[in-house]
């Protein structure tokens, strides 16, 4: 328990965002002691994911008015020579905080099925008994038997995780806190699981209300951050080498779709979805595989944007002469880039597209099962197999800084204990207002919005991702996915100058969301007061928000997918702060910062390898994690070490139980003479 914390650590964090959570896992990975701990009673902090009642509850959390708050006094536990820099625990990253529900029959009564009412208690994790993290039933994967598939790549036949969804998906306990030494799959024994509810058993589909959403409220992992991963990028990465990707399984995405010309459209991105298009004429097809194939290596052609180099992105487009279209889906959709981005970031990024591009499939990019906020937790998990301690609604009061060396000697937590470490990382929501007294933090505008339907409805094979690898694909079989889409939809700026809109949507075999419903993501950077009046228009030009679905007289099918739920919030961005900014930190603490607006997540793992590298010069970042076979635990040790102390240096010939009688008489025969 927390009243039984070691009085000393090697490194102290506090908060369990993403990047926090690495550095956790490297740490501990190294052999450091490590102290992770969070005044939230759950993981991941804005990076988080929660079932639809669990974000009720943040909604309201995050819509109480700013309190005045008390600090707790650590007069007490400053020693001479020490000062004392006090933290907040009051979280001032949400803003603008606004709800509306479309889809009627509000029942204030209705409570979430198979719900669990249990008190706030503090999470420990003892290194002398390497246990798991311990999450929410519906926040983590069941882990499968250990037999492991023969590819990164499986396609089930017929048997998605969608069909999974009256069941409750349980954390599988490991031995000794071992780490399972499956690959994460996703299983697909049907017999075997509980049988679903009598709404997933019915004929016909159930009409969406907001009272069924709250009652299938567990089947929705609702994520405060909207982001995919690329195939080859950091974090994939970074998850393959540590072998935390043992932790989690992934989809890759279906379709990346742009709005153009008022209409949605698919933007061809391989050799095949180029060729096989009906948007493009022939000429426009060849125009683009020439300048993807420049892009992919345009290292090599220098002189093609040599005098352009100072220039945008869009004015190099226009140079190499592509049609509207074309030069909307390359910079839009391909690049995800603005008309300010410069030429050679633009070719970065297309590069960078391009080179995801085949690895898991006919997409760049992946999404993990259950929603992001898996990914912290995946990390914690690591992290407390190699003895981190963990402590959810535990926070500190105050760093206790050395005046001579400008060092934090000491941190006092929530329970006003001093703890000796000797390097501090705190996320960057904790800190005070006179610590961030010169710092000017920019704003992210989110929507969350649960629909009926895909905003292009198209019918697409679609991959399970298991064992993070970067072996050979193993081609699948075809199955029924039309209804198991998941799609990046960007959505370009009214006005130039402006950042586009992204727009993710998540279907139910994601494990994000109920049945016959889609999760909807929209995601830009702050240019008006709130995020509604950022994203609303968007929102209205491609949904209905009515609670009367339109539908088109001549086919009878909805002229635009009917949202049932919205939620509008504001949420910081400190991604583009500097340590420097921040007023008199101790040299050993180092602060994180919160989501950036980014699609990927190659801002959070950098910053935590840079963290990293300067506690630790000369360890590497994130080692591989030895697979579970391969752990040898203290009992085995001591068995293997006294059956070594007791065998003779030389070996004992085998000898018959008749020469041994002999043996004995002659030794009786000696003792009489």
């Amino acid at each position: 328990m927390a009243d039984d914390l070691p009085s000393e650590f090697d490194v102290v964090i506090l908060g369990t965002g993403l990047p926090e959570s690495i550095i956790a896992s490297a740490c501990s990975r190294v052999g450091q002691r490590v102290l992770h701990v969070d005044q939230r009673n759950y993981y991941g902090g804005n990076w988080a994911s929660f079932t639809f009642s669990g974000l009720q509850t943040w909604i309201e959390d995050n819509k109480r008015e700013d309190v005045t708050e008390e600090v707790a006094a650590c007069t007490e536990h400053i020693g001479d020579n020490e000062k004392c820099i006090v933290l907040t625990n009051r979280n001032k990253t949400i803003q603008n905080v606004e709800v509306f529900s479309y889809s009627g029959s509000e029942d204030a009564d209705v409570e979430e099925s198979g719900s669990l009412h249990m008190a706030t208690a503090t999470v420990t994790t003892d290194p002398a008994t390497p246990d798991p993290v311990p999450e929410a039933p519906s926040q983590e994967p069941s882990l499968t038997d250990g037999s492991k598939a023969d590819s990164p790549l499986e396609q089930e036949e017929g048997n998605e995780p969608e069909s999974n969804e009256g069941d409750e998906h349980d954390v599988a306990t490991e031995d000794d806190g071992a780490p399972s030494d499956t690959g994460c799959t996703v299983s697909t024994e049907m017999t075997t699981e509980p049988s679903p509810p009598l709404s997933a058993q019915q004929d016909s589909p159930q009409p969406v209300t907001y009272s069924l959403i709250v009652k299938e409220g567990r089947r929705f992992n609702i994520d405060l951050v909207s982001k995919f991963l690329y195939s080859r990028g950091m974090l994939i990465g970074l998850l393959i080498k540590s072998n935390v990707s043992r932790y989690t399984e992934f989809k890759n995405i279906t379709r990346i779709l742009t709005h153009h010309d008022g209409n949605i459209e698919q933007v061809p991105c391989s050799r095949a979805d180029v060729f096989a298009s009906k948007q493009l004429s022939m000429v426009e097809k060849r125009m683009l595989m020439k300048f993807l194939t420049f892009c992919a290596e345009y290292e090599q052609h220098s002189e093609e944007y040599q005098d352009y180099k100072e220039s945008t992105f869009s004015e190099f487009l226009n140079f190499k002469k592509l049609t509207p279209s074309l030069h909307h889906f390359v910079l839009y959709s391909i690049a995800m880039a603005s008309t300010t981005t410069n030429t050679m970031d633009g070719l970065k990024a297309t590069q960078h597209f391009l080179r995801c591009l085949g690895c898991y499939g006919n997409s760049p990019f992946l999404f993990p099962l259950y929603g992001l906020g898996e990914l912290p937790q995946c990390f914690c998990r690591m992290s407390a197999v190699f003895g981190g301690i963990y402590c959810l609604h535990h926070s500190l009061r105050c760093l206790i800084v050395d005046r001579d060396s400008n060092q934090c000697k000491a941190v006092i937590d929530s329970k006003g204990k001093r703890i000796s470490c000797s390097s501090v990382i705190v996320e960057d929501s904790y800190l005070s207002a006179d610590v961030a007294a010169n710092v000017c933090y920019k704003q992210i505008s989110r929507a969350i919005l649960i629909t009926d339907r895909s905003v292009l409805k198209s019918e697409s094979d679609q991959q399970v991702i298991s064992h993070l690898t970067w072996a050979a694909i193993c081609p699948g079989s075809k199955g029924k996915n039309a209804n198991r889409l998941i799609s990046v939809l960007t959505v370009p700026p009214e006005t130039e100058g402006q950042n586009a809109i992204f727009v993710t949507e998540l279907c139910s075999s994601t494990m994000t969301c109920m049945k016959n419903t889609y999760l909807v993501h929209l995601t830009c950077p702050s240019i008006k007061t709130t995020a509604k009046e950022d994203l609303e228009s968007v929102v209205q030009e491609l949904f209905t928000l009515s609670t009367e679905s339109t539908t088109d007289p001549d086919t009878e099918v909805p002229e635009k997918p009917r949202v049932f739920w919205a939620l509008y919030f504001n949420m910081r961005d400190s991604s583009g702060v500097e340590r420097e900014s921040y007023v008199g930190l101790p040299d050993n603490m180092h602060v994180c910062s919160g989501p950036d607006p980014n699609f990927g997540n190659d801002h959070a793992v950098r910053q935590a390898e840079n963290i990293f590298s300067k506690l630790f010069p000369t360890e590497e970042f994130c080692p591989p994690a030895p697979n579970p076979e391969d752990i040898i635990y203290d009992t085995e040790c001591a068995t293997q070490d006294a059956g070594e102390s007791g065998t003779a240096t030389e070996p004992k010939e085998e000898t018959s139980p008749e020469s041994e009688e002999v043996s004995e008489a002659s030794a009786e025969e000696q003792e009489a003479k």
